[in-house]
Order: C-alpha cells, then structure tokens, then sequence
C-alpha cells in the first residue's frame, strides 16, 4: 500500500499554536493564506491550519510528520490511517462547525414524528465517525441505535436538539398545515431553534431535501433567519446529518414501544400489510378516536376504516 501523501485532521485552537510552536522548532517557513490561521512548508511538505480547526497536511513528509509529531506531541492519539479519517478526507467539510438535521416516523403509520439536530465541530466529527456514526437507515439493529444515541450524547456534549410529535398532535398539525413537506418544515425549523440556544454561533445546517428549500427557512424563527441552511439529497453522508438521524431513530423507537403498551399493543413499523391488519385490530376496539391516538390518519391506509 503507497504512503499516504496527504492527510487532514481536526484540531482545536491549543492544538492549532502548539503544532505552530513545534514546527518553528524544525525551521518551517511560515505564510499567510485566507482563512487560515497559517500555513508552513519544509522539504516539499506543507500544513494549513484553517479558521475552522480543520489542519491540512500534504506532501512526501506526511506520514512522518503525522505518525512522529502531530499525533504523539500534539493530539496524543493516533489515529493515522483510519477508515474515518478517509471518510473525512472525502469531505472535509463534514469537520467544520455546522448542524445537521433528520427525521425519523415519516414513513411509519403508527408513532410519532420525530426530528433532531445535532451539532459537530471539528473537535467532535472524527469521534463521531470512528464511533460508528453512520446513516440510520443503515442500522438495522435496536440496540446498536442505542448505544449510538448514547455515544453521540456524551461525544457533542450534549448539543442536541429532538423534537417528538404524537400522533395526536401530528394529525391536528397536518390539519393546519395541509401536506407533510409544511410539517416537516416546521418541525425541523424547532429542532434547530432548539439547537441554536445552545449553539447560538452556529454558521450553517444541513438537511436532507424533501421540499422547497424556502419552507424551513420560512418557518425559522428570528434566531435561525441568519443561518446558512442547505439541503442536499443523500444528506446522511455527513457525519452531523447522520448523528441527528441516529437520535430521531432512537426517539422513535422508544415513543413507538411506550405509546402501545397501556394499550395491550405493540405497534408494528412501516406502513404494510402487518400494520394494516393492527390498525383494522385498533379501530375495532375505538373507532377513529383511538386509531388517532396511536396513527397518522392522512396515510391511505386510513381508507381501509374512513
């Protein structure tokens, strides 16, 4: 396998002046780049430290200054070579200060809607990723969701938002709103006014497409109103996008087991044939009034019993 020739990292601000301070000692020659605090090269090698704590290396002298400087001295870790860090490199803009947002129960007729979004910087997104962090649709085991939610709880310090929607609430929601691509605008502008009251810096979200970028931004309140919001289709790519997907996961799942229980059910996922057959088993028993408590009724499988 050739050496790597390049590599990119995160780095806080301490990091960022020690890293300075080490390769002064080795006679680099420093420079001024936009965006960047510095950038310094030696013997055809070259480092960029940039504003957003992402530290570009490049050159025949990477593995050495990485594998023998950056990780022992500076970042007390190593980590060179791993498969995050090529994800990483793939997409250094997943290592910047951003949020992402997703959504889980918008397919499955019973339950709620749940959004969140989550918060990464470049202190936090490689952990994420080496911690497993991927798309939730991915995950096809509960309790891995689990532990997921719990490793992204403690690794973003807590700068989350998740906000769940009975299906009481949804119903009356989708009155008022009409069609899901309003809801779900809705619900993910809360997630991330929720967000910005921790993160009240925050530059930029990211979403998955699902309509006209304008609704989200239409439905932000004043704090949101000046930040970058994107949309993009695949968005579970990005580490911070993924979080918040594996958080609404996590969300839904548990609110899906608890609001059957009392009941005597345990609610079936997706919107096919088993939960069809439930939810003739639910209006028997209350008619539209209990189906309401537990189903969004604008789903055609509603039709079956209106």
């Amino acid at each position: 396998m050739p050496t790597p020739t390049s590599h990119v990292f995160a780095a806080t601000s301490e990091q960022i002046t020690q890293l300075r301070a080490k390769l002064e000692e080795r006679g680099w020659s420093f420079a001024a780049a936009p965006h960047a605090h510095w950038t310094a090269s030696k013997d055809k090698t070259s480092v960029a430290a940039y504003q957003s704590g992402k530290v570009t290396v490049q050159g025949r002298g990477t593995a050495e200054l990485v594998q023998f400087v950056i990780e022992p001295e500076i970042l007390k870790e190593a980590r060179f070579g791993y498969e995050a860090e090529v994800k990483a490199d793939a997409d250094p803009a997943m290592l910047e200060p951003h949020a992402g947002i997703d959504e889980s129960g918008k397919g499955d007729y019973f339950g709620p809607l749940v959004i969140a979004a989550a918060y990464v910087d470049p202190e936090t997104a490689l952990p994420l990723l080496k911690a497993g962090v991927a798309d939730s649709k991915t995950i096809k085991s509960d309790r891995r969701i689990y532990e997921l939610e719990g490793a992204i709880r403690g690794l973003t310090r807590g700068r989350f938002s998740v906000v769940a929607i009975g299906p009481e609430a949804y119903n009356r929601l989708y009155k008022k709103f009409g069609n899901v691509n309003s809801l779900l605008a809705w619900g993910h502008a809360r997630a991330l006014e929720n967000l910005l009251a921790l993160v009240p810096d925050c530059p930029r979200a990211l979403s998955d497409k699902f309509g006209a970028e304008q609704l989200i931004q239409r439905a932000l309140l004043e704090k949101g109103r000046t930040l970058k919001l994107d949309q993009r289709t695949k968005a579970e790519s990005d580490v911070a996008v993924a979080a918040a997907s594996i958080l609404a996961r996590a969300e839904f799942i548990r609110r899906l087991a608890g609001l059957g229980a009392p009941h005597g059910f345990k609610l079936h996922r997706g919107a096919g044939p088993q939960v069809t057959q439930q939810a003739g088993a639910v209006f028997a028993k209350g008619g539209m009034n209990l189906l309401g408590c537990f189903a969004k009724l604008h789903f055609k499988t509603t039709d079956e019993f209106a």
